[in-house]
């Protein structure tokens, strides 16, 4: 085997195992798993056509991200949150939230509001097409570039960390027409905040805007809790 053949094995193969962690993910993410579901490998075999290794590797990947859970003698499961962990989660990416948004200088620059502005005409594309991963991509560039311009990346870091574990908890709401209008509009509203001066307003809105993912996956904890 030439050193090109090679080295298009080697791209074919993480091509294949990141498709095989994107496809787990979304079945996580958008609920065609539910929270406690058992993740059999040989049915995830079977429903991703991939070999064992990448299923596997899929699993440890979606652990270290916090949305699967694997133990001993059980095997994989999707991560349940109990209510009161989805309040202390929570708790802990609103500050971090708002401490990223107070940190924005305003009025922000024009290069951020147009690069903000271009994410948002994605985001609106992707659901005016109805395109779940499209969605939640263009949702997390947007935020992701928000909260860059605080200008510590340790900030920035640890609220994608907190991004990915609330992934399960807020995805879901993309599929739901009231909370994605009202993602779209508050998005819209951080834009035009952050052309002024009111830090302290962009902050609230921002932690604000967490608040529905976060009422409606408590609710659906209720609510399961209640059919037992």
């Amino acid at each position: 085997m030439t050193a090109q053949a090679a080295s298009q094995d080697t791209i074919s193969r993480e091509e294949e195992q990141a498709e095989v962690i994107r496809r787990l993910e979304e079945d996580i993410i958008f609920g065609r798993f539910a929270p406690g579901s058992r993740l059999v490998e040989d049915s995830l075999m079977g429903r991703y056509g991939a070999s064992r290794h990448f299923v596997r590797q899929a699993l440890f990947q979606l652990e270290r991200q916090g949305i699967v859970l694997r133990e001993k003698n059980v095997g994989a499961t999707v991560r349940f949150y109990s209510a009161e962990e989805v309040r202390q989660i929570y708790e802990v990416r609103e500050m971090l939230t708002r401490q990223a948004a107070l940190m924005i200088p305003l009025p922000a620059p024009t290069s951020l509001i147009e690069q903000l502005t271009e994410l948002q005409r994605r985001y609106c594309e992707k659901a005016d097409a109805q395109d779940l991963r499209g969605i939640h991509e263009a949702n997390d560039a947007f935020h992701l570039a928000l909260f860059s311009a605080c200008g510590n990346p340790y900030i920035v870091r640890s609220l994608q960390d907190y991004m990915n574990l609330t992934l399960p908890m807020r995805a879901k709401n993309l599929a739901d027409k009231e909370g994605l209008a009202q993602s779209r509009r508050q998005h819209e509203l951080m834009i035009e905040l952050l052309k002024g001066r009111d830090s302290w307003a962009f902050a609230q809105l921002c932690v604000d805007h967490m608040q529905f993912s976060k009422s409606d996956y408590l609710g659906r904890i209720a609510r399961d809790s209640g059919k037992r």
